[in-house]
């Protein structure tokens, strides 16, 4: 039986399934106190019980992003935010190759705020 968290990916079509899947993978394998749970119905990655990222969809066209909780910290010009005053977000296309170069420089700069004590954790 599939947990929740996994669920979310294995009710996903193609491409978009793969695509979470790598991102998922990817993200787990930063650190090994980055965790996941489901948080409002989707994918949230914590390091030391502190929310880091998720993963979603866009709304029309469903397209997979990757959201940095605390994106207003840091630059990347990969990074959009759109409406948002704190996340940031980088859209994917599930078609083609996965921008690993760039998302391991954000998820590299990201972290780094949560290990130096820049961002609390608990």
């Amino acid at each position: 039986m599939l947990n929740t968290v996994d669920s979310f990916y294995f009710k996903q079509t193609e491409p978009n399934k793969s695509c979470l899947l790598a991102l998922r993978s990817f993200i787990l394998q930063q650190d090994a106190q980055i965790t996941e749970s489901l948080k409002w119905g989707t994918p949230c990655f914590s390091y030391r019980n502190r929310m880091f990222c998720f993963l979603a969809l866009t709304k029309m066209p469903q397209l997979p992003y990757l959201l940095i909780v605390e994106g207003h910290r840091i630059e990347h010009p990969v990074l959009e935010a759109g409406t948002r005053k704190r996340m940031k977000s980088l859209t994917l296309d599930p078609t083609t190759d996965l921008p690993l170069t760039q998302i391991q420089e954000i998820l590299t700069t990201t972290l780094n705020l949560y290990q130096s004590g820049q961002i609390k954790t608990k």
